[in-house]
C-alpha cells in the first residue's frame, strides 16, 4: 500500500494513516483543509519527506475548491491555505518547502487562467512525488553497492518507504537488495 495516494479522476488524496501501525492498516481520505491540517499535525503522515508530498497533493486538492475565477484572487486564496498547512507543523522543513515550491509555481503562472494555474499545481505535486521517488531510488542504489555479505544494516529512525515514498532512504538497500 502507497503511503500517499491522489487519485486525479476523482480528486482523492489517500494517506495510510500511520497512528494507527502497526496493529491497523488504514487508509484515510484526505478532503478538507482541517482533516489535511489534522494528518499532519497529528503525525498521520510522518516522515520529511511523505509531509512535503502530502502538503503538495493537500494544496493542489484544495485549489480545485477555491472559488475565485482571477488568478490575483486565486493566488491569495492558494496563500492562505498553504499558511494554513503550513501552520500545522511550522518546524517540518519539507513541509514549508513543498508549499512554497507550489506556491511559487502559481505566482510564476499568474498570466494563465485558474483552471491553467491548476494544472501547473497538479504537475508540480506529480513532480515533487516523482523526485522523492527518484532519489531514493538513487540513495538505495547508491547504498547497495556498500552492502556487503555478512554485513548488517542499523537505522535509529523511520527510513523506509513510509517516511519518503516506494524506496525509502537507509531502508532501500534492503528492499532492493
Amino acid at each position: 500500500m502507497d503511503n500517499i495516494r491522489y487519485i486525479e479522476s476523482t480528486n482523492s488524496l489517500f494517506i495510510l494513516d500511520q497512528t494507527l501501525l502497526p496493529n491497523e492498516e488504514k487508509e484515510i481520505l484526505l478532503q478538507t483543509a482541517e482533516e489535511m491540517y489534522d494528518a499532519i499535525k497529528m503525525l498521520k503522515v510522518r516522515g520529511a519527506p511523505a509531509i512535503g508530498i502530502c502538503a503538495a497533493y493537500c494544496l493542489y486538492v484544495l485549489s480545485r475548491e477555491i472559488k475565485a475565477t482571477d488568478s490575483i484572487s486565486f493566488y491569495a486564496e492558494l496563500e492562505k491555505a498553504a499558511d494554513y498547512l503550513n501552520s500545522s507543523r511550522p518546524t517540518a522543513v519539507n513541509l514549508s518547502w513543498a508549499l512554497k515550491r507550489m506556491v511559487a509555481i502559481a505566482k510564476a503562472n499568474a498570466s494563465l487562467s485558474v483552471d491553467g494555474i491548476r494544472d501547473i499545481l497538479l504537475l508540480e505535486a506529480k513532480a515533487i512525488h516523482n523526485e522523492d521517488i527518484e532519489m531514493c531510488r538513487s540513495i538505495s542504489e547508491f547504498g547497495l553497492t556498500l552492502v556487503k555479505d555478512g554485513d548488517g544494516i542499523l537505522t535509529h529512525c523511520n527510513a523506509g518507504p513510509l517516511a519518503t515514498s516506494r524506496y525509502g532512504t537507509a531502508l532501500g538497500p534492503i528492499l532492493l537488495g
